[in-house]
């Protein structure tokens, strides 16, 4: 069993808080899922019922089936996402990365697109009454809020959602009953042959498939948050989550069955369930839930992040935790870059109903690289082969066709959500390799040749001291290995003398809660490693782990820091200072490197000036840190032959050459 298996425990708050920021997003696809089935088509049964019928197949086997009853049961101690099932498996086969970083890339660009059509769609609810109301003004107020509040964390808004989201789900399966009541026959749209019909029977029904996927959106969100809550509050809460949406969905089918022959023009199915005295307070509901949704797949995306900085994925930012509740992140310049990025949106599209061209297709592919990545999980788990290949066969059946009808959206919009995907991969796939060739091309030296002359030197009277402890940070996972260019920090020019030298290496785990430490002492008293071993959601805060360790090596008598040298006035018990030494790389001018080399090197230096500096993104404190830069040679330049030109002596004293001065 899981050592994090308490949060599998099923509890009232949790899935209160389920509801509440797990749900948000896919709770929220009735305001405009059936208003990109219908379009500007004229209302029949065959739309009606097929639409229907094709949404509660695709929430049993998209959202039901393959996320909350098989995907939920792929979590790395708890957490979910693409990136933690990637972490998962990515041992077993390199080509895992690619599928790992284009689900994880598109996801990011849906939410993007997510917030400004949720909340867009709720606000033009009102223009059928306010026909001059400055929507995006509105709708840009409500997201500037929204961003504005994740630095409060999710479990605060969580708790406080949780209430709005359960009267949301109430209010949309009450209407929907409502309607239902009047049309009992709408029942029929269960059966699978509607959804058929209107496929293969209607004309251009398959593409009508791209407008039936947006009822399932929020499940890839769905899976990202599970760390938040825990997977059995989410299956349970599923249940009535399903209930009410279902309600919802065959309420608006039946009230379709009344506008036969009719065009919906500006009417939204949605709204055309609520009666008039209720109309402002629904809008009022609609909009609150419309900002939930928002903030499930936002706080989704921020662990997402998260965890591709840990992966590396991504250049480092700064993670904030705004409580001490397992699986909480905030990312400060990732938020107010995804707030302009939503108000961009919005202000290029105009309209929801523009933006739903755009909206879907990114988690569609999403959702085929998690099916890809899922197939491998199951087949390292054992699970009989025959049945991964049904399962696999099955989902890209189901969602190649939602992408081939996706894709029909391209020309109208579906473009920006495809261009920003390929951005962010770009951006990870150059941030990956530019690290994995900065590793490649570091130089390692055997520590143990080197012993002797740091004692020497730490020993060395006639030098000055540079500081009581010195401290690099060291990526040799071999502890009998060390950078040359450290060594060479050490001892060329000025030696850098120290009572100790402290080498700190950090190991990424994949279990995402892992704190572990381990200690090899290379000289007593002269030269100690210490290894952190960190899980992928653990905040790296050296300066206070390095802290605890050495307090502890004092107490149990490991190390005596007590330096050969004590300032005027100090305690007798003073250990001296810790001194912080950071190495940067730079692209040295002696490269010679290829096209591709250049687009990489280049892309991931110009990133690295964006990204967190090491003493942040390691927690060190800034007064005790000194920053040395070392070139960094990719390719080495071929050697320039130069030829030597002879001087003569001039009348005038100056020297010419026989061409002249």
């Amino acid at each position: 069993m899981s050592k994090h298996s308490n949060l599998d425990k099923l509890t009232t708050a949790g899935s209160l808080v389920a509801v509440g920021i797990v749900f948000g997003d896919i709770g929220t696809s009735p305001l405009y899922t059936y208003r990109a089935i219908i379009e500007d088509r004229v209302v029949t049964e065959t739309l009606a019922l097929g639409g229907a019928s094709a949404i509660f197949w695709t929430l049993t086997f998209q959202t039901t089936l393959k996320y909350v009853l098989i995907t939920l049961r792929a979590d790395n101690n708890g957490e979910g996402g693409i990136f933690s099932l990637y972490a998962l498996i990515r041992r077993y086969a390199r080509w895992l990365l690619f599928p790992a970083i284009a689900g994880g890339s598109f996801l990011i660009a849906d939410s993007i697109i997510t917030p400004p059509i949720s909340v867009s769609s709720a606000i033009e609810g009102l223009l059928p009454r306010y026909p001059d109301l400055p929507v995006i003004p509105i709708v840009l107020l409500i997201l500037f809020v929204l961003f504005v509040v994740q630095q409060a964390g999710t479990k605060r808004l969580g708790i406080a959602f949780g209430p709005i989201m359960t009267v949301w789900f109430t209010m949309i399966g009450a209407l929907g009953l409502a309607q239902i009541l009047q049309t009992p026959a709408v029942f029929r749209a269960l059966n699978p042959y509607y959804a058929y019909q209107m496929i293969a029977g209607y004309p251009e029904g398959f593409w009508l498939l791209g407008g039936v996927f947006l009822c399932s959106t929020g499940a890839e969100a769905l899976y990202s948050d599970m760390g938040h809550v825990g997977r059995r509050n989410v299956q349970v809460s599923w249940i009535l989550v399903k209930l009410c949406l279902m309600l919802c969905y065959l309420g608006q089918a039946a009230w379709l069955l009344g506008h036969q022959g009719s065009k919906l023009g500006n009417q939204s199915p949605f709204f055309g369930l609520v009666p008039t005295w209720f109309l402002l307070p629904s809008i009022g509901i609609a909009t609150l839930a419309t900002i939930i949704a928002s903030q499930a797949l936002i706080s989704g995306t921020f662990t997402l992040v998260s965890e591709a900085f840990r992966l590396t994925l991504l250049p480092k930012l700064r993670i904030v935790f705004p409580s001490d509740m397992r699986g909480q992140v905030y990312i400060p310049a990732f938020n107010w870059l995804l707030m302009i990025s939503c108000f961009a949106v919005v202000l290029y599209f105009k309209e929801s109903k523009n933006m739903e061209a755009a909206f879907g297709l990114s988690v569609n592919l999403t959702m085929l690289m998690t099916t890809l990545l899922l197939a491998m999980y199951l087949h390292v788990r054992h699970v009989n082969l025959l049945l991964v290949g049904l399962l696999v066969s099955v989902y890209l059946f189901i969602e190649g066709s939602f992408l081939a009808a996706n894709l029909r959206k391209f020309a109208h919009g579906g473009w920006v959500s495809l261009l920003l995907g390929f951005l962010i991969i770009g951006i990870m796939l150059i941030w990956y390799f530019g690290s994995r060739i900065k590793r490649r091309l570091t130089s390692y030296v055997s520590l143990r040749d080197h012993l002797p002359v740091l004692k020497q030197l730490s020993n060395d009277a006639s030098i000055p001291p540079y500081a009581t402890n010195l401290v690099y940070l060291t990526s040799s996972a071999n502890p009998q290995l060390v950078e040359e260019h450290i060594i060479d920090s050490i001892l060329e020019g000025q030696p850098k003398r120290a009572e100790v030298y402290w080498l700190i290496h950090v190991e990424l785990m994949d279990d995402p809660y892992t704190t572990e430490y381990v200690i090899d002492i290379l000289e007593p008293e002269e030269v100690v490693r210490i290894t952190f071993r960190l899980g992928f959601r653990v905040q790296p805060r050296i300066s206070l782990l390095f802290r605890e360790v050495v307090e502890e090596m004092v107490r149990n008598h490991e190390v005596q820091l007590n330096p050969k040298y004590r300032p005027l006035g100090m305690h007798p018990n003073f250990i001296g200072d810790f001194r912080f030494i950071i190495i940067n790389r730079f692209l040295s001018y002696e490269n010679e490197l290829n096209t591709l080399d250049t687009l990489v090197m280049n892309g991931y230096f110009g990133l690295k000036r964006i990204s967190l500096a090491d003493e942040r993104a390691y927690g060190i404190d800034t007064q005790n840190v000194t920053t040395e830069f070392v070139p960094l040679i990719v390719r080495r330049a071929e050697v320039v032959r130069l030829r030597r030109v002879l001087t003569k002596p001039s009348a005038t004293g100056i020297s010419r050459t026989h061409n002249g001065l």
